[in-house]
C-alpha cells in the first residue's frame, strides 16, 4: 500500500525541528513494519486550526489523484485542530484513505463523536447535491417552457448518444440569452442536457462572440437580439453557398 508521511508542529522554534525529525523517523519505522510504500514525506512549521496549509494541500492533491492508500502520522493531533481537523478527516475518509498513527502503533480509529460528526457532514453534503441537482432540472424546464429546443444541436447520435459535450452551442447560448436568460441559467441549461458548461465559460465564449460580431458591424446589426442569431445562420449560409 502507498502511504504518505504527515509530520507538524505548530511553530518555527529550534527544538520543534529536532520533533519534525523525531516523527518522521517513528513513521518511518511504522511504514516499514506495516509493509507499505513511502511515496511522499510532508513535514511543515503551521498552526493546526489553519485548514489551508501547504502541506494539507499537497496532501489532498495526492489523494485527489489516487496516489495514497495510507496516512501516516504520529498522532491525531498532529492532523490539525477543531474544525480544520474535522475537514481533513472528512476528505480522507470520502477518498477511502486509511489513517495510521505511530501512537497506536497501527490504524488509527475514531471516537463517536468523530464518526457522529463525518456522517453529519456526508448527510448534508448529500443534501447539497440533491439541491444542486433539483436546480438543474428546474432549470432544463424552463428552458424548455420558454421555446428551448435541445434536439437541434444533438449532433451525435447512436453509439454516442449521452456522452458529455466538450464544445458549446453558441447559437443557442446566444438565443436564450437574447430571452433573458442568465448566464448561470444557461450554463445550467446546457450541463442538463450533456455540456460540460459553467457560468464563467458560457460568459466567456458568449463575450468572445459578441466581440467577434461586433468587430464586424454589419448592415442592421443589433449585438445580443434575435437579429443577431438570425445574422449568424444567413452568413453560415452564404458561406454554405460558396462552396
Amino acid at each position: 500500500m502507498r502511504a504518505v508521511i504527515y509530520c507538524r508542529v505548530s511553530t518555527d522554534k529550534s527544538e520543534q525541528e529536532t520533533s519534525l525529525a523525531r516523527q518522521r523517523e517513528e513513521l518511518e519505522r511504522l511504514a516499514a513494519e506495516s509493509g507499505f510504500e513511502v511515496v511522499k514525506v510532508i513535514a511543515e512549521q503551521a498552526s493546526g486550526y489553519e485548514a489551508d496549509r501547504d502541506g494539507v494541500l499537497e496532501l489532498l492533491e495526492l489523494c485527489e489523484e489516487g496516489l495514497v492508500d495510507v496516512l501516516l502520522v504520529q498522532d491525531e493531533t498532529r492532523l490539525g485542530r477543531g474544525h480544520a481537523r474535522m475537514a481533513l478527516l472528512h476528505c480522507l475518509k470520502k477518498r477511502g484513505v486509511k489513517l495510521y498513527s505511530a501512537s497506536h502503533r497501527g490504524e488509527m480509529p475514531l471516537s463517536e463523536a468523530d464518526e457522529m460528526v463525518l456522517s453529519i457532514i456526508a448527510i448534508v453534503e448529500e443534501y447539497q447535491r440533491k439541491l444542486h441537482n433539483a436546480k438543474i432540472k428546474r432549470g432544463m424546464q424552463r428552458a424548455i417552457a420558454r421555446g428551448y429546443r435541445p434536439e437541434r444541436n444533438l449532433r451525435r447520435q447512436g453509439e454516442n448518444a449521452g456522452r458529455d459535450r466538450i464544445e458549446l452551442p453558441i447559437e443557442e447560448i446566444v438565443r436564450l440569452r437574447a430571452r433573458g436568460f442568465t448566464f448561470a441559467d444557461i450554463a445550467a441549461t446546457l450541463r442538463s442536457f450533456g455540456y460540460e458548461a459553467s457560468k464563467a465559460t458560457v460568459h466567456r465564449r458568449y463575450q468572445e462572440y459578441m466581440d467577434e460580431r461586433q468587430a464586424e458591424q454589419p448592415s442592421g446589426y443589433e449585438p445580443g437580439t434575435e437579429r443577431d442569431h438570425e445574422y449568424t445562420g444567413e452568413r453560415q449560409g452564404r458561406r454554405a453557398a460558396k462552396r
